[in-house]
């Protein structure tokens, strides 16, 4: 029953999607960085950004040590990540959080960000949210250093 839940939990998608973040290398300096570690696995992830001058971010490079639910977490992130500001980020987390602390039963959609329905099988593990949340956790730290969009 157990490799039932893990078969389900790790598909090739999601494992395809791990293997993304080769393109967000976390190389030279960036405005913005924060690192975030999930206290339930140890997973932990080092990100940097860079800003334009109305707040949205340009370029973003990534350092993951997880599971494959974290990277795969974080290259949903990341492969949308330009363009977006810290209100969009914020407001994704929040979106993160209730769907994960609710269950199916109230059909709490799943959060509006591209990609992320590779992640709903994750849902059900919740020894594996800690992971999910981290780069977004990571994300919204470093944009909360940055200023305001004039």
């Amino acid at each position: 029953m157990a490799e039932a839940s893990v078969t389900k939990l790790y598909t090739p998608d999601l494992l395809g999607l791990a293997t993304r973040l080769a393109e967000f290398p976390l190389i030279g300096d960036f405005d913005y960085r924060a690192e975030a570690r999930s206290r339930a696995c140890g997973s932990t992830i080092e990100v940097g950004v860079d800003l334009g001058a109305d707040g949205a971010i340009t370029r973003l490079g990534l350092q993951v040590s997880a599971c494959a639910i974290g990277q795969s977490s974080a290259a949903i992130l990341a492969l949308d990540a330009k363009g977006h500001s810290a209100a969009d980020f914020k407001r994704v987390l929040a979106e993160i959080e209730t769907w994960l602390a609710s269950d199916e039963t109230t059909r709490t959609p799943v959060p509006d960000w591209p990609g992320f329905e590779a992640l709903v099988p994750a849902r059900q593990h919740q020894g594996r949210h800690g992971a999910l949340l981290l780069a977004w956790t990571a994300i919204n730290q470093a944009l909360s250093t940055a200023p305001s969009p004039r």
